[in-house]
């Protein structure tokens, strides 16, 4: 399996959309125009999951490094980095820099060890990147050793340049919220230029990201058509099991997936189980190997979450919607749960006043996980629904 087959990476065959060219030059004119800024300029890239933004990031810091060694660009030995808070996209990133002539490994880390080694050092980048920005720290985390108080001021008192790419419907915890309000408050008195990628590109059939948009939001839809993409609801886990195992076999990149609403422990040497009706599976372990999680044969037997997942592409999705998604038929809602949610750590209360409505907020974190296992899969999509009353209902507008 290669590496363009299991990421946002594309291959060298493929080419960027016209919009992502043109944001592509945007960025970096951007960049050359704020070099020497005092205040750090900020460039923010938007856009749904799937959409394309990190493939324009990996493209654009792919190309400012190679300018970094012509003496003719304004970019000549500028100290670059990209960031990301996400671990298996880490090792993404780290596998990119072994196959490319312009990246090194080094360039690429978290948040964290980056702001401690430039205050130790009391040195200042010339331009960041940061992917998946909707992870940065808002408050401080001890557990990560983050004393201050958002990851996001502290990276712009350290660089001159910043871009960043955000979803804000892909924010998981409470202590990395943002929301576009929040960042347009840090971002007062910075120089900041604005771009946004709405077309779907892993998810292409829009009658299909529109009904996952609705479910999302409460309401559910009959299943619509769609020519080149496989949508199934199925009545139990062992099924869907037996569906994302064929795909794997023919199509490889196909993986089971549940939200995160089964009990596991980080770093436990016990396997943790996900149940789905006959359907018994342990969750994925913490992935020590520089191998991204889905890349690896041995994790077709295993279940995948948010925090292996995020940032990649399927190319069949099979996805467990726990006890924290139910269906009420009296008002034909689909409700969301944020009691049933087994990882509570993602829902602590933060310190800072910044939330207007916690209950709100716990709500929209679970609609964000669903919305990233969702929307994973490139060419198909099979659901089984742990809450009888959603998975009746499901069946039934399968039928229609």
């Amino acid at each position: 399996m290669s590496l363009t087959e299991s990421t946002f990476i594309l291959p060298k065959e493929a080419q960027l959309t016209q919009k992502q060219q043109q944001i592509t030059q945007q960025i970096l004119q951007f960049a050359s125009q704020h070099l020497n800024a005092k205040t750090a300029a900020v460039f923010v890239l938007s856009g749904d999951a799937g959409a394309g933004k990190s493939v324009v990031l990996s493209t654009v810091f792919n190309e400012l490094q190679k300018r970094t060694q012509s003496r003719d660009s304004v970019f000549y030995q500028t100290d670059n980095h990209l960031l990301v808070n996400h671990n298996e996209m880490l090792k993404i990133y780290w596998e990119i820099a072994g196959q490319t002539d312009y990246l090194k490994k080094k360039s690429f880390e978290k948040p964290t060890p980056f702001i401690n080694r430039m205050n130790k050092r009391q040195k200042q980048a010339d331009i960041v990147f940061v992917d998946e920005a909707q992870l940065l720290l808002s408050q401080a985390d001890p557990f990560n050793h983050f004393k201050a108080a958002n990851q996001l001021d502290e990276i712009m008192r350290l660089t001159h340049v910043l871009v960043i790419v955000a979803d804000f419907n892909q924010v998981v915890k409470l202590k990395s919220y943002w929301s576009k309000s929040l960042l347009q408050q840090h971002l007062a008195g910075h120089p900041v230029e604005q771009a946004d990628l709405n077309q779907q590109l892993r998810i292409q059939d829009d009658k299909l990201a529109a009904w996952i948009n609705s479910l999302i939001e409460g309401k559910l839809r009959p299943l619509p058509a769609a020519a080149d993409y496989e949508l199934r609801i199925f009545a139990d886990g062992q099924p869907l099991f037996a569906w994302v195992k064929a795909h794997d076999q023919v199509s490889g990149l196909s993986r089971i997936l549940a939200t995160t609403d089964f009990p596991f422990r980080v770093f436990s040497r016990e396997p943790w189980y996900v149940t789905a009706g006959s359907l018994k599976l342990p969750w994925d372990r913490f992935n020590y190997q520089d191998r991204p999680w889905a890349s690896q044969p041995e994790t077709i037997n295993e279940v995948g979450s948010i925090y292996t997942i995020q940032g990649f592409d399927l190319n069949y999705a099979g996805v467990i919607l726990g006890p924290s998604v139910t269906y009420e038929p009296k008002t034909d809602q689909v409700i969301f749960h944020p009691e049933k949610f087994e990882d509570q750590t993602a829902l602590q209360k933060r310190h800072q006043a910044d939330l207007p409505d916690e209950k709100a907020a716990q709500i929209k974190i679970l609609k964000n996980v669903v919305n990233i296992l969702l929307k994973r899969g490139r060419y198909g999509l099979g659901i089984y629904a742990v809450d009888p009353a959603l998975r009746q209902k499901l069946l039934m507008l399968a039928k229609k």
